[in-house]
């Protein structure tokens, strides 16, 4: 038991997200479906088995609107944080330390270590493409989840069209839509809350021991410390 502790710990944090992140997956797909045949009872339709439902385009919708806004979240502020500072707050750089940094503080050419990665020892493309996975990453996940929660919300949009006896869209009509932009900007609004929230509520309150927290005692002042 001790050894198995010794080899989660160093992966609990990533461990404990992951966890939480499949049961509340789960939960919503056990309350998303109770909801969904709720309201197929009142439409007078049949109910649908589990199974369907989380094969459904509704079901995709749901979660794929919230992943969606959570990268964007991530990738702007990837992004911001390079040239955006914010005085005293842990969540930013130095005030002086704007822009991409220099090899050296990188770890980058005759600066690299033994124990760096080794796309970060290589040159050319290799090297640049490396310096900037993150965001791509984080880019590429918001794009693909952006366009699951388009297509899967246009065939559940045009499912309940039917059967209010309306007329369903195309798919480049749902993208100018009102319900596909009240989907995504309700997520994108409190994303971007969340995230500017942490940021200037940091500066003045704390959080003992944690790293997105400053120390106790530091001034309200000081940039990016952790406690």
């Amino acid at each position: 038991m001790r050894a198995l502790l010794d080899r989660i710990r160093p992966i609990g944090l990533g461990l404990f997200f992951g966890g939480i992140f499949a049961v509340t997956l789960i939960a919503q797909s056990l309350a998303g479906w109770n909801a969904f045949n709720d309201e197929q009872t009142a439409a007078h339709l049949f109910p649908i088995s589990y199974l369907d439902y989380v094969t459904s385009a509704s079901f995709a919708a749901d979660v794929t609107e919230n992943w969606q806004s959570e990268y964007l979240q991530f990738l702007l502020f990837i992004g911001a944080t390079v040239w955006l500072v914010h005085r005293g707050s842990p969540e930013s750089k130095d005030l002086d330390e704007v822009g991409r940094g220099t090899d050296e503080q990188q770890m980058l050419g005759r600066h690299v270590r033994k124990d760096s990665p080794s796309w970060a020892k290589a040159t050319g493309w290799r090297r640049s493409l490396y310096s900037h996975s993150l965001l791509w990453t984080m880019g590429a996940i918001f794009v693909a989840s952006w366009a699951v929660q388009w297509i899967a919300g246009h065939a559940a949009y045009n499912e309940q069209q039917l059967i209010d006896y309306q007329d369903p869209l195309t798919l480049a009509e749902y993208l100018g839509s009102a319900d596909f932009w009240n989907r995504t900007f309700q997520n994108w609004q409190s994303e971007f809350l969340a995230v500017g929230s942490m940021v200037v509520l940091s500066v003045y309150l704390r959080e003992r021991g944690s790293p997105e927290s400053k120390p106790v005692g530091a001034p309200h002042a000081e940039t990016n410390v952790e406690g």
